[in-house]
């Protein structure tokens, strides 16, 4: 691709060489360069691309876009911009031709509930006839291909390359978990999204955004910047949970249409009556013109409020209400999120994403609900992420169950240890000193296991037919990362194994 239409409504400060050669390929990391690419160097938040501009010319680099003062050698084209970055999605967008313009693509945005809410739409368009596309957490994926998910949101040359690949390949609907770092670092501004999703905001990611305020503005920009700066005119392109106070500001300060969802607060979007149980949901769904029954095998309070988001959105797309019934009764599961990995005559067992305070209070206030016995509860916090979050994730395990087992996350650099004595900072409850003394008194408290695998199966191991055991924070993860290492390790397997040999009664610590 020729320099100018790559360039395309991309400011520059100044142009070294020749303005007008040919692109083969652009990168942003200097070993994928080859000959005659463009070469992209972005300041990150442990390492500068500007470092690697030598190593990119080595590879074959012969355009280099840099915010720093750098004088390229002959044969090559310097352009010099203010914000490396942000010039990049823009490139991507103009290089794979834009391809969110020809798709309907639908942002799913706040701190719980944005990996459910993505599973369902897709059960829900899949149900309408619509090529579905997925970009999330657990992965990137359409038709039958599956893709390893770096990022919950791809970084925005990415976006705009799986975005053309997807288009290509007959996808009509993408559906996008949109994290506040992707927001932050504006790596979805050169998307152009038919609808935006706020589920809900609690605590999370302040090693980052370092108040709460901050990772707001963060999640509010997209409903005030983003989404109206996409060109694309869908009536009301917003569905808000008008029961969370963080989205209250947002129906108050963004400007444009919106449905809101809710059950505690008068709502676009509502649920009555309602039933829970461990069999799943059962509610009649409100909406202006009409009303709809469904039934769901998720399970809790906050499944049916990720439901009314999902099917506020396929209200908003006109999608029928036939399909939206069979959407949603049609997701049996999402992995890591309050999956049930146990089996009839077993504790109930579930694995769950759960890695804040808030998304761990709900769901064991949700699983207290259906208890006939006791809530075990495993859980640790990831390191180098945001302390703050961890005592009060001591308090709300402990506070909602009656044995909780504090373990590791993915410790990644920090001391497994030094961890779990910030969360029990925030326990009141009494500590145990091992397995033992708690058979012995049998009383609501908590343990330390730092290794995570044993105290799987110590929860399992304690527990009994009429037992409810939560295993949360790692969900769908198949790895733990100590130190450096990625290391093998799948909650939902290692529970499944210890199960079968719960079964068989040869289960010992």
């Amino acid at each position: 691709m020729r320099l100018p239409p790559l360039m395309k409504e991309i400011e520059t400060l100044g142009v070294t060489g020749d303005p007008d050669g040919n692109v083969r390929s652009i990168c942003y990391h200097s070993r994928q360069c080859e000959k005659d690419s463009l070469f992209v160097a972005v300041p990150g938040l442990k390492t500068d691309g500007h470092e690697f501009i030598g190593d990119a010319l080595t590879h074959g680099a012969r355009f280099i876009i840099h915010e720093r003062d750098f004088t390229p050698p002959a044969g090559v084209t310097a352009i010099r911009v203010r914000d490396s970055r942000r010039v990049l999605g823009r490139l991507g967008r103009n290089f794979f031709g834009h391809p969110s313009a020809s798709l309907c693509l639908i942002a799913v945005v706040g701190t719980n509930g944005k990996t459910t809410v993505t599973y369902l739409l897709e059960s829900i368009l899949r149900a309408a006839g619509h090529s579905v596309g997925i970009l999330g957490t657990v992965n990137y994926r359409y038709g039958e291909k599956r893709f390893p998910a770096p990022n919950t949101t791809p970084e925005s040359f990415e976006m705009q390359r799986i975005l053309r690949e997807m288009a290509d390949n007959g996808v009509t609907h993408v559906v996008a978990e949109v994290s506040s770092h992707a927001i932050a670092m504006r790596r979805v501004d050169d998307c152009a999204f038919d609808l935006g999703i706020f589920t809900n905001l609690t605590q999370d990611h302040l090693d980052y955004h370092g108040t709460m305020e901050n990772y707001f503005r963060a999640k509010r920009r997209f409903f005030t910047e983003v989404l109206p700066g996409s060109g694309k005119d869908l009536p009301r392109p917003m569905i808000l949970n008008g029961d969370d106070p963080w989205c209250r500001r947002i129906i108050l300060q963004a400007a444009g249409g919106r449905l809101t969802y809710g059950l505690d607060s008068l709502c676009d979007f509502t649920a009555a009556p309602f039933g829970f149980s461990l069999g799943g949901i059962e509610a009649k769904l409100r909406f202006e013109g009409g009303e709809l029954d469904i039934a769901s095998p998720l399970i809790g309070r906050f499944n049916l409020y990720n439901i009314l988001a999902a099917a506020a959105a396929a209200r908003a797309l006109a999608i029928p209400n036939e399909a939206v019934r069979n959407g949603i009764s049609g997701l049996s599961q999402v992995p890591g999120r309050l999956e049930k990995v146990s089996t009839a005559g077993q504790p109930a067992v579930f694995v769950d994403y759960a890695h804040t305070n808030d998304a761990l209070r709900r769901v064991l206030q949700n699983l207290s609900a259906f208890r006939t016995g006791r809530i075990i509860t495993v859980f640790g916090c990831g390191g180098d992420r945001d302390r703050g979050k961890r005592p009060l994730m001591g308090e709300a395990a402990t506070a909602n169950s009656d044995l909780t087992i504090v373990t590791s996350d993915n410790p990644r650099t920090e001391d497994p240890l030094e961890i779990i004595r910030e969360i029990e900072t925030g326990i009141r409850a009494p500590k145990f000193s091992g397995i033992a003394e708690w058979e012995q008194r049998r009383q609501r408290g908590y343990l330390v296991l730092p290794d995570r695998r044993e105290a799987i199966a110590a929860a399992i191991d304690l527990s009994g037919t009429a037992d409810i055991v939560l295993i949360a924070g790692k969900g769908h993860e198949d790895y733990q990362i100590v130190g450096i290492r990625k290391l093998p390790f799948d909650d939902s397997k290692i529970a499944r194994e210890r199960l079968m040999l719960w079964q068989t009664g040869r289960h010992g610590l």
